[in-house]
């Protein structure tokens, strides 16, 4: 039996439950995923890249919009507190990561997974070329938060320079790591389910 899979996140169809708990579960989950991701970093040249947007995009790819939001929300929320080891190493902790020159990148997360779950609801990470565009989507949308942000921190036209350029090598290997990732896992999902 085919069972239609439009307007659905992932999770949606991989474990197909109902409820209050089942989505706070979701959600809490994958804000503890995000500060995983957070906590794994390697050095491009002179410059630290994360994993921490890695796991913003799977947020809104395998929840979907508002949950991914509300993920990305949770995961600021958990943050604001100073727990440590939840944003990326390095920098302050608490409310002091949120409104300093990183707060713009943080804040816009929220938006990023919204966005890539909207997209990812109506079927755009079905496949690994639109899914691309997803997650780009998703990226571009962090740097509008993030660089708008930053700019007030930094010398007048420097922005990119600080906060752009030597970000897109890692974040082009993340977006194409998770454009990878939830095809594979439809693919695996319809051999198993026979969606």
């Amino acid at each position: 039996m085919k069972v239609s899979t439009a307007r659905v996140a992932f999770m949606d169809v991989a474990v197909p439950r109902v409820g209050l708990l089942w989505d706070v579960g979701l959600v809490v989950g994958f804000a503890c995923l995000t500060a995983l991701c957070a906590q794994i970093s390697f050095w491009l040249g002179v410059v630290p890249i994360t994993g921490q947007t890695f796991g913003v995009l799977l947020s809104g790819a395998l929840l979907g919009s508002r949950r991914g939001a509300l993920s990305q929300l949770t995961y600021l929320a958990i943050g604001a507190t100073g727990i440590p080891y939840w944003f990326a190493l390095g920098g302050t902790i608490g409310v002091a990561r949120l409104v300093g020159p990183t707060g713009g990148y943080l804040i816009g997360f929220v938006a990023a997974a919204f966005i890539v779950g909207w997209l990812a609801e109506r079927g755009w990470d079905r496949r690994v070329g639109t899914a691309i565009i997803a997650m780009l989507a998703g990226s571009i949308v962090m740097y509008v938060f993030g660089l708008a942000w930053l700019s007030r921190f930094v010398p007048e036209g420097t922005v990119l320079q600080a906060g752009l350029y030597p970000f897109i090598v890692g974040d082009l290997v993340k977006i194409v790591a998770a454009a990878l990732a939830v095809p594979a896992g439809w693919l695996l999902l319809r051999r198993l389910k026979g969606y």
